[in-house]
Order: C-alpha cells, then sequence, then structure tokens
C-alpha cells in the first residue's frame, strides 16, 4: 500500500505544480484551442485557452510509476511484489502514453490549422486500431515468468484473458487469442471515444476519470490481498487469477492522482483544457485497467457516464439519419443541458454524481460476489 500512496503522491504534486508551467509554454506557443463555431455561444468566450494538457499528467503518471517502484524496494515482501518493471506496466502506460500519442497529432493539427478539425476520422480511427492491436498482442502473448524465492513458477498469466470477464473470467466465454486481441481494439476505441467525447466542459472528464481510475486502483490492490499467484495466500481460499495487480493498482492510483493535480486547473473556469491528448490517453488507460483486472464487462457500469453521453451521440446520428429530426438540441448530451439553460458548473457537478453512481454500483457488483463466494 506504501508504494501505491507514494505513486498517488508524486502524480499529484508533479500535475499541480507542473500544469501552470505548461499554461505558460502552450500559451506562449499559442497552443490555444479552436472552439467550432456551430457550438454553444458561451463556449467562444474560451477561444484561446492552452489545450494539450493531457501532456502533463501522462508524464506525472509515468514519473509516479518510476516513485512508486522505488518505494517497492522498502518492503519486507519485494519479491512477491515484483521490484522490476513488468509487462502489465508497458501495456498500461503504452496504451496511455501511444493513446495519448494519437490526440497529441490531433492537437497539433487543430493548433496548426486554427480550426476545431484536427486529425481526420478515418486517421484517428487507424491510430486507436493500431494501439489497440499493438498492446493488445503483447498483453496476450507474453505470460508471466514470476518464481518464488525457490524458483516455483507462481504466476503464468498473461496482461489480457482469452475469455471475456465481468468480475473475473468466465470459462463459458473462451473466445482465443485472436478474439481477444480484437476484443481488446474494440475496448481501446470505446474507451478513448467515450471520455473523448466526455471532454467538453471545464473539468467534466477529468472529474469522472479520477472516479474510475480510483474505482480500478481499489479493484486492483483488493486483487492483490487476495492473489492466486502469492505463495503466502492461504491454499484454498477465495482468489483472483490475475497478473501483476500491485502494478495495475499502482498506475491507477498514479494517474487518478495526476488527475486530481490536473483538475486544480481545468475546472471552471479552465486554465487549461487536457485536449484531445489527455482524453485518448485516459481512455487508452481505462481500458486497459478493464481488460487487466479482468473486469471489460463490467467496465460499461464503472464507466457509465462515459457510456451514457456516447449513446447519446450515437442516438442523435441514428435519429438524424432516418428521420431528419434530432432527439436532443446538440450531442454529445452535456451541450443538450447547456442549450436548455443549465449552467456549467451544475451540469458537471450533477454528471459527476452519475459517474459516481456508475463507480459506486461497480464496485457493489464487485464486492458482492466476493461476499457470496467466501459465505
Amino acid at each position: 500500500m506504501r508504494a501505491v500512496i507514494v505513486a498517488i503522491g508524486v502524480a499529484f504534486l508533479i500535475s499541480l505544480f507542473c500544469t501552470p508551467i505548461a499554461i505558460k509554454v502552450f500559451t506562449r506557443l499559442k497552443a490555444g484551442q479552436p472552439i467550432r463555431a456551430e457550438g454553444p455561444a458561451m463556449h467562444q468566450g474560451k477561444k484561446g485557452t492552452p489545450t494539450m494538457g493531457g501532456v502533463v499528467f501522462i508524464l506525472a503518471t509515468v514519473i509516479a510509476y518510476v516513485a512508486g517502484h522505488l518505494a517497492l524496494t522498502t518492503l519486507p515482501d519485494a519479491q512477491i511484489a515484483q521490484v522490476e518493471p513488468t509487462i502489465t506496466a508497458l501495456v498500461l502506460l503504452g496504451l496511455m502514453v501511444f493513446s495519448g500519442a494519437v490526440g497529441f497529432i490531433d492537437d497539433f493539427l487543430k493548433v496548426r490549422k486554427r480550426h476545431s478539425g484536427g486529425l481526420n476520422k478515418r486517421g484517428k480511427l487507424a491510430g486507436q486500431i493500431l494501439v489497440g492491436a499493438i498492446f493488445g498482442v503483447v498483453a496476450l502473448y507474453f505470460p508471466s515468468s514470476m518464481t518464488d524465492v525457490r524458483g516455483n513458477a507462481t504466476n503464468t498469466e498473461t496482461v489480457g484473458s482469452t475469455m471475456l470477464s465481468f468480475i473475473r473470467d468466465i470459462p463459458a466465454l473462451e473466445i482465443g487469442k485472436i478474439g481477444a486481441v480484437i476484443v481488446i481494439i474494440l475496448v481501446v476505441m470505446a474507451a478513448t471515444n467515450g471520455v473523448n467525447l466526455t471532454d467538453g466542459l471545464d473539468g467534466l472528464a477529468t472529474g469522472a476519470s479520477v472516479m474510475v481510475l480510483a474505482a480500478y486502483a481499489l479493484i486492483a490492490f483488493w486483487q492483490y490481498r487476495h492473489w492466486c499467484a502469492d505463495p503466502n495466500y492461504p491454499v484454498g481460499e477465495y482468489c483472483y487469477t490475475v497478473r501483476d495487480p500491485l502494478e495495475i493498482a499502482l498506475i491507477a492510483g498514479a494517474a487518478a492522482g495526476a488527475c486530481v493535480g490536473f483538475l486544480w486547473w481545468n475546472t471552471s473556469p479552465a486554465r487549461i483544457f487536457m485536449g484531445d491528448t489527455g482524453a485518448l490517453g485516459l481512455g487508452g488507460l481505462i481500458a486497459g485497467m478493464a481488460m487487466s483486472t479482468r473486469t471489460i464487462l463490467l467496465l460499461p457500469i464503472i464507466g457509465g457516464l462515459f457510456v451514457i453521453i456516447t449513446m447519446s451521440v450515437v442516438i442523435q446520428i441514428i435519429s438524424f439519419r432516418t428521420t431528419g429530426k434530432r432527439v436532443f438540441r446538440m450531442s454529445p448530451l452535456q451541450h443538450h443541458f447547456e442549450l436548455a439553460g443549465w449552467s456549467e458548473v451544475n451540469i458537471v457537478v450533477r454528471f459527476w454524481i452519475i459517474a459516481g453512481i456508475g463507480v459506486a454500483i461497480a464496485l457493489g457488483l464487485f464486492y458482492s460476489e466476493f461476499l457470496a463466494a467466501v459465505s
């Protein structure tokens, strides 16, 4: 737990104190956020606010991960915790960094063109598929070689699974390695686009992501405390078959802490936006969390707000193309309420409540399964 706390603290402090530096740098570089002309009129006042702030909390997460590993060296059970960086960390941080890189290209093109249209849809989609495919293959084809002090294999799991999962793997839903890679790609696409669509109001996506990442930190740490690969865990007791759960908890906690530090400057009125850099980076990491904790089908509940906002866009498109009529004044959903007269802060706080409800329900389902198993 000490290593996770260290990672959270380091990520928070780096993000909190480095974001103002990023604001000055991006302002000097004239990296202001272009605003869509067809968007809500009140957004025109945000024109010129520096974007690409996601660079800060992505870097903070990576640095905090290293700091957390340094803290692990002081633990007496370091051989169980695996002090050396793992494939799990490579996959999770890789999904965050390279998904963020796709978003960075999009942001850069927007700033360069001085227009809200950056990377075209096909280009962004191709980037998401490529990132999901690369790290999906790594997650499925590189098993752990973790051994105990006697040299016996204690964990030969891969980061991902060839089975679909809810609270844990579902044996009846075996899909094979190729099928699993395809699922990972789809989850990466869904999560990155979900967070990106949610990122429309000051602090909305950042605050919701903090809750989701904190939930995954709790889930992963609980799995670590009840880990089948731990040689000190009582034989026959209920446990979780995952790979490197402490690594997962450390990274999720670091990312949550980094987002909290960033939220200090991103909340209304925002002095910097995360941009597609941050939104796609967070989405990629959240997708990786669902895959590595074996809770893929639980993700739509944990990220309930992202699902609701994404579905508002889908419904709007289907309705307009089939009937010529719009269901909402504007999509994504948060803009509908803006045009209905709600204040930005009101929308953000209420949507945070919705995000919190989804997280609470998901954690309740996760823990209730454990209680049912041990009762």
